[in-house]
């Protein structure tokens, strides 16, 4: 009995020694590192497709050269169009190059203050050779475009009762401005608005069987909204 008590006395002064060293033992936890936090930033650079759709309106002068003016009108109506293009950015400026091209109907007419006639002017296409520069906050970028543009031009003139009289077709050349906005809404996907103004200097037009050369002046503004699809992945990590 004497024995049993003391082997029982030793257990316990030898559990109570080593119920410290347990403990610290079960407190104990590793350390780990909390992981390091990473900002989704969209990136624009990469080639792109899209579509594009919207109004325009060509104002065009008519004047009989060594004669007078006949007059003025605006030829308005829709467009709906593709474009191609690729873009590559530095920090938040973003540079590009892009080529579009269009079907239009932009078409007006006016009487003739000199002749008992009704002048036409009809735009069925145009086409756009840029460069861009924006800016961009994360997935939202605004630009400003230049360069050239072609249109495909047709002139008529009808008497005062509907009669076509003659009509020709021609290719101008020309320049073009824009700015635009556009949104990254979804990977790879963007859509924006964007305006566009043409310039097409004097143009010389002879109409077979009239009289005379009828001097042609036109300007077009445009509004667009357009949809892109940028290949590549848009996002980039940073630390």
């Amino acid at each position: 009995m004497k024995k049993n008590l003391l082997l029982a006395a030793v257990s316990l002064v030898a559990l109570s020694a080593a119920a410290p060293a347990l403990a610290a033992d079960l407190a104990a936890r590793p350390y780990t590192k909390a992981p390091a936090m990473v900002a989704a930033i969209y990136d624009w650079s990469g080639f792109y497709i899209g579509i594009n759709g919207g109004g325009g309106s060509s104002h065009a002068t008519w004047d009989i050269v060594g004669v007078g003016r006949e007059g003025s009108h605006d030829a308005t109506g829709g467009t709906v169009g593709g474009q191609i293009g690729y873009r590559w950015q530095s920090g938040q400026w973003v540079f590009g190059v892009e080529g579009q091209g269009n079907w239009a109907d932009f078409s007006g007419d006016n009487l003739s203050a000199l002749f008992a006639t009704r002048n036409r002017t009809k735009i069925d296409a145009f086409g756009l050779i840029t460069g861009q520069v924006g800016y961009a906050w994360n997935n939202v970028l605004i630009y400003v475009k230049g360069g050239a543009a072609v249109v495909s031009d047709k002139y008529e003139i009808y008497n005062l009762g509907g009669g076509l009289l003659a009509s020709t077709s021609d290719i101008r050349w020309g320049g073009t401005v824009g700015a635009g906005l556009e949104y990254g809404f979804a990977p790879n996907w963007s859509v924006g608005v964007e305006y566009n103004h043409i310039f097409l200097s004097d143009k010389d037009v002879t109409f077979a069987g009239l009289g005379g050369t009828e001097r042609i002046r036109q300007d077009v503004d445009m509004g667009l909204v357009r949809l892109n699809y940028k290949f590549g992945g848009p996002l980039v990590g940073r630390y």
